[in-house]
């Protein structure tokens, strides 16, 4: 799992990449990014594979802020992204992956 942040040249935007590994991918048909900034909506950020099976999804972000977020796959089953800037408690009593731009 990776996590990569790309900055605009004027810093007003920070294009976060979530990438998973082509192994994970096989595990499951469909794997949607869901956070705060997509109003946790599972239709929203959907990952797509890429020419060496690893999966990912891009999305633009507002520097300043800390957003949580974590992966739904198969529409079932949850997995957070070790690579997480942080961890919080959520309200369901699982933990949310949290990503600081």
């Amino acid at each position: 799992m990776a996590i990569k942040k790309e900055y605009s040249k004027d810093k007003t935007v920070c294009r976060v990449t979530f990438t998973l590994p082509e192994e994970i991918g096989q595990q499951f048909k469909t794997i949607a990014l869901m956070g705060d900034f997509n109003n946790w909506a599972p239709k929203a950020n959907h990952f797509t594979t890429g020419k060496d099976g690893s999966l990912s999804v891009s999305v633009e972000l507002v520097p300043g802020n800390e957003y949580q977020f974590r992966y739904l796959c198969d529409g079932e089953t949850w997995l957070n992204d070790p690579e997480a800037d942080k961890f919080v408690q959520s309200p369901y009593g699982s933990e949310n992956c949290v990503i600081a731009v």
